[in-house]
């Protein structure tokens, strides 16, 4: 009993500490040359994929939650309704889940390599459905945007694709160090 308690502290700690990170990092942002002012580059969703290959998707949800709670808090949004970031924590979930999912069944660097890219696939196509039919007219609506939903396919799906190739060259770069450790933490979870 008192194992498996600890067990749940450490975890609850762990994505504390993990969602803070994640924060920081989502606080470092910037904008790539050639795309809208409004398309930024942050690495945040490698602490929440690095949460939802140790302990399982829903800490990698939770991980992404908290640190657009935060980030909410800590600079709000000139409407009070956080559309960017709403947007964010979207994005953050359909990266992670795929990765996630694809890298479970194949458990190799070349399975993680597969894993990035299905999950990049999929954040730049569900992102470039969601923006054009809900997040674009949201900004339209609560913030007095002119209709951007033209911008979808010149500019939000390259970006994402692009933004998704970055994070999973960041990524690689630290999973072939954590290879072993992460494989021993999802060893022990899935015992």
């Amino acid at each position: 009993m008192k194992k498996t308690k600890n067990t749940k502290v450490k975890v609850m700690v762990s994505i504390g500490m993990l969602s803070s990170i994640a924060y920081l990092l989502m606080l470092l942002n910037f904008p790539l040359p050639l795309f809208p002012n409004f398309l930024f580059v942050d690495f945040s969703d490698i602490p929440a994929l690095i949460a939802a290959l140790i302990f399982g998707p829903i800490a990698g949800i939770l991980v992404e939650l908290f640190k657009n709670v935060l980030n909410y808090v800590a600079t709000g949004s000139q409407t009070g309704i956080p559309v960017g970031h709403i947007a964010n924590f979207l994005a953050g979930i359909v990266f992670i889940l795929p990765t996630y999912f694809v890298y479970n069944k194949l458990k190799t660097k070349k399975g993680m390599t597969m894993a990035l890219i299905v999950g990049t696939v999929t954040m730049a196509g569900v992102m470039s459905v969601l923006n054009y039919f809900f997040i674009l007219p949201a900004y339209t609506v609560l913030m007095g945007f002119p209709d951007m939903r033209n911008l979808v396919v010149p500019a939000v799906l390259p970006f994402n694709i692009l933004k998704g190739v970055i994070m999973s060259a960041i990524f690689m770069l630290l999973f072939i160090r954590m290879q072993a450790w992460i494989n021993k933490f999802t060893t022990v979870k899935g015992a």
